[in-house]
């Protein structure tokens, strides 16, 4: 059964999509099967995959309007276990009617009971606010992994995310728990990231990633020409990082009784 991990945190700008897509793109080069599922409006993921209007047959849009079932909605990426869920909304017009249908927060929660055996991994990259859409992911999910970026509104946003979470546990899903946060864009030996890394140390230190993933021109690069970034430059310092984080992922979720943690980095990037 599929392990469901969210993307969240309510603050734009901090990596939510560059980490969603590079995780999942990782956990993929690992021979995980993985879903990626756009779970916001802008369609950042898919573009970000190389998945235009034109190449996109069905959506989220359609699941959560029960127009198609969520397995007409998948569609396959370069990546071999990769599988990607696009939220084709197109309209100003169909944003208004996914927002007012995404208050159902039960409907992705219904609709992955039908697929999640098919997959070891599904990342749900969420939009930047707590509300609908977010709502939805958060109560379908197994975990959340909270991207920061240094700064002070990052941190705001890290606690009003845990408070979320409290009222979550409490009114749609019992279970779900904190996968991880993970530092973003890092700059290190600056006042600010310093600054940053003490203050969440010392209030979530037991949820921090030992990965961090560095401020990387490549990742952006990789998503303008809609490829991640193991598949646009492996050897960059960006898809290391999340080859790691996908790495560091596998051995949190497996038993000790495993005979392995997962394969290293090198090996990771050898799959692609």
């Amino acid at each position: 059964m599929a392990r469901i991990i969210a993307v969240a945190l309510p603050k734009g700008g901090v990596g939510k999509t560059t980490t969603a897509v590079n995780l999942a793109a990782s956990l993929a080069v690992a021979e995980k099967r993985t879903l990626l599922i756009d779970m916001d409006t802008f369609g950042a993921s898919g573009l970000s995959l190389g998945f235009t209007e034109g190449t996109i047959r069905a959506g989220l849009y359609e699941v959560f309007n029960f127009v198609t079932g969520i397995q007409n909605a998948i569609h396959k990426t370069e990546l071999r276990y990769l599988d990607f869920i696009p939220s084709n909304v197109q309209t100003m017009q169909m944003e208004d009617r996914m927002m007012r249908v995404a208050d159902n927060r039960a409907i992705l929660r219904n609709a992955l009971r039908g697929i999640a055996s098919q997959y070891d991994y599904v990342i749900l990259d969420c939009p930047p606010f707590l509300r609908g859409l977010s709502a939805n992911a958060l109560a379908a999910s197994d975990s959340v992994l909270l991207p920061v970026k240094s700064g002070h509104f990052a941190l705001d946003a890290v606690d009003r995310l845990f408070k979320y979470l409290a009222w979550v546990k409490e009114a749609t899903n019992k279970t779900i728990e904190i996968e991880g946060i993970l530092i973003t864009m890092h700059e290190p030996n600056t006042r600010v990231t310093d600054i940053t890394l003490r203050e969440l140390t010392g209030k979530y230190g037991k949820h921090m990633f030992e990965t961090f993933i560095p401020r990387n021109t490549v990742l952006s690069e990789a998503s303008f020409y809609g490829k991640p970034a193991v598949l646009y430059n492996i050897n960059s310092r960006g898809a290391s990082a999340y080859l790691q984080l996908a790495r560091e992922i596998i051995a949190n979720n497996t038993l000790p009784a495993a005979s392995s943690l997962g394969p290293t980095v090198m090996q990771l990037g050898q799959r692609v």
